[in-house]
């Protein structure tokens, strides 16, 4: 006979984010802004962090829900920490910081790539999201969701992006690692990986018809991911219902690492 398993009276809401205190970095444009609606229209505090205050001012006035404008350099210690205090002082506390700033240069191949644009792309995506991770361990406290904006292009690299699939590769070891260290103090670490989608970052492969199709010939749904098929995935990373989910890849590719 199979053993019983005890059912719960209430199961936690799969993408419930409502009251979490929440750190976007990246949060001007593209997908930072994209989540920073996502989790201010589910009821979430967000504090919105990009070098420019101008442009994150123009996303804080979009947003329903309470917001603090933090702006400074992601690559920088102590804005991180100051990032982290600032949520507490504000809010007494911090559950989720999303790491999403990143930089994606494209050259030609290694030869073309200047040393400085290499330790450029490595600082901004693989070190900032350290630095953020670091603050953001030292305020949270049990049930603390940490989550990296990883990419496909980390397991299946593109010609030119050399540095930025290295960068993003990186964060997976790093996620992995830092999920053992902090495990023990209840926070979690977990990467969302997104795929091919229509954003600005992407214009350079869609306006050309032989770029778009190598994308397209190898996504098993044969389209651009849109908006709506993102947030969902880090907003579930940041709810309750994942509290047993940590050092994991979260790939949101419409299958392109599969074809």
């Amino acid at each position: 006979m199979a053993e019983q398993i005890e059912i719960p009276r209430s199961f936690p809401g799969a993408g419930d984010v409502a009251g979490k205190r929440v750190v976007i970095t990246g949060a001007s444009r593209g997908l930072g802004r994209l989540l920073a609606h996502a989790f201010s229209h589910a009821g979430a505090r967000v504090a919105l962090v990009a070098r420019e205050e101008k442009d994150l001012k123009e996303v804080g006035d979009e947003l329903p829900g309470p917001t603090l404008v933090l702006s400074g350099d992601v690559t920088d210690e102590e804005f991180n920490e100051a990032v982290a205090d600032g949520a507490v002082a504000e809010w007494g506390g911090l559950d989720v910081w999303i790491a999403n700033a990143g930089i994606s240069p494209i050259v030609a191949g290694p030869l073309e790539t200047d040393p400085s644009v290499w330790r450029a792309v490595l600082d901004v995506n693989l070190t900032g999201a350290f630095l953020g991770a670091r603050a953001a361990a030292r305020v949270m406290g049990e049930g603390g969701r940490i989550i990296f904006t990883g990419s496909v292009l980390g397991e299946r690299p593109r010609e030119g992006l050399a540095a930025y699939s290295a960068s993003k590769a990186g964060l997976v070891g790093l996620a992995k690692g830092l999920a053992l260290d902090l495990a023990p103090a209840g926070i979690t670490v977990n990467v969302v990986a997104p795929g091919w989608f229509d954003s600005p970052l992407a214009q350079h492969w869609k306006n050309s018809p032989k770029l778009a199709a190598g994308v397209l010939d190898h996504t098993a749904q044969r389209r651009w991911g849109d908006a709506t098929d993102l947030a969902g995935a880090y907003q579930f990373l940041a709810s309750d219902a994942a509290s047993f989910i940590t050092g994991t890849v979260l790939n949101v590719d419409g299958g392109y690492l599969l074809v």
